[in-house]
C-alpha cells in the first residue's frame, strides 16, 4: 500500500512539473514572443517570464536585433550599356513582431529577395560614372525603396551599402585612359592660367618701371647680386638701354651725313 500511495502523489506532481516546463518561457531582452490562442493572434509578450498554456496557446520567437545580410553579387547593365557586377550589404531589424510573423512567411528570405531585385532595378537606371562616384546617394535611394516596401512586414531597413563594383579588364583600361586624359587637361589648364597670371604681373611691373626709370637700374643690380651669389665664372655687366639705343642710332646718323646721301637729297 505504501508504494501505491507514493505513486498516487508522485504522478500528479510529475504532471504539474511537466506542465510548468511546457508552459514557462523565458525571453531575453532582444526577443519578443508572438502568442496565438487557438490559432488566432492574441498578443506580443516579453521580455522576461512568459507563461503559455500548452495545447491551447502557441508562441513564435522573433529576434529584434539588427540583421546583417549580404546581398549576393548581381549582374546588371547600366544606363550607358556597361555590364557590371555589384554586391552590397543590408542592415535591417524587426520593429513590429506581429507583422513579421503574420504578414510574411519568412521575413528574412523575403527581404533578401526584395533587396536583390531593388538593387538591380535602381542601379540599372544610372550611368557608370554615377555608380562609381555617387554611392552615398544610391545607397539612400535603395534604402528608401526597401524601407517603404518592407514597412507592411514590420521591418525597418537601417542602412544599405554598396561594397564592390566589378568591371572587366577592357573597361578598367578605358577608365584609366580617361583619367589620364583628364589629368593632362587639368595640367594644361593650370599651366595656361599660370602663364596668364604671370603675364598680367609682368605687365603691371613694366608699367611701374616705365614711370620710374631708376627701378630698372635697381633690377640690374639685383640680378648682378643674384649671379654673384652662385659659383659662376661668367660675369655680366648690364648696360643702360639708352646706350644701346644711342649705339644703334649712330650708324644711321653717319649714313645720313655721307656726301653721296647729301647729293641724292639735293
Amino acid at each position: 500500500m505504501v508504494p501505491s500511495a507514493l505513486f498516487t502523489y508522485l504522478l500528479p506532481l510529475g504532471l504539474v512539473i511537466l506542465f510548468l516546463a511546457a508552459a514557462i518561457r523565458i525571453l531575453p531582452e532582444y526577443q519578443r514572443g508572438v502568442v496565438f490562442f487557438l490559432g488566432r493572434f492574441q498578443a506580443v509578450k516579453g521580455p522576461g517570464l512568459v507563461i503559455i498554456v500548452p495545447g491551447i496557446q502557441q508562441m513564435v520567437r522573433v529576434d529584434l536585433r539588427v540583421v546583417t545580410m549580404d546581398i549576393p553579387a548581381q549582374d546588371l547593365i547600366t544606363k550607358d550599356n556597361v555590364t557590371v557586377r555589384v554586391n552590397a550589404v543590408l542592415y535591417f531589424k524587426v520593429i513590429e513582431s506581429d507583422k513579421a510573423v503574420i504578414q510574411v512567411e519568412d521575413y528574412q528570405m523575403a527581404t533578401s529577395q526584395l533587396a536583390q531585385t531593388t538593387l538591380r532595378s535602381v542601379l540599372g537606371q544610372h550611368d557608370l560614372d554615377e555608380l562609381l562616384s555617387e554611392r552615398e546617394r544610391l545607397n539612400r535611394d535603395i534604402q528608401t525603396i526597401l524601407d517603404d516596401q518592407t514597412d507592411a512586414w514590420g521591418i525597418k531597413v537601417v542602412n544599405v551599402e554598396i561594397k564592390h563594383v566589378d568591371l572587366n579588364e577592357s573597361m578598367i583600361r578605358a577608365i584609366a585612359r580617361q583619367a589620364e586624359a583628364e589629368r593632362n587637361r587639368r595640367a594644361k589648364v593650370i599651366n595656361a592660367e599660370g602663364e596668364l597670371q604671370a603675364s598680367e604681373r609682368l605687365r603691371d611691373a613694366a608699367g611701374v618701371i616705365s614711370t620710374q626709370p631708376q627701378a630698372l637700374q635697381l633690377r640690374y643690380l639685383q640680378t648682378l647680386a643674384d649671379m654673384s651669389s652662385d659659383r659662376a665664372t661668367t660675369v655680366v655687366f648690364p648696360l643702360p638701354m639708352e646706350w644701346l639705343n644711342a649705339l644703334a642710332g649712330a650708324p644711321r646718323a653717319a649714313d645720313a651725313s655721307a656726301p653721296g646721301a647729301q647729293q641724292e637729297d639735293a
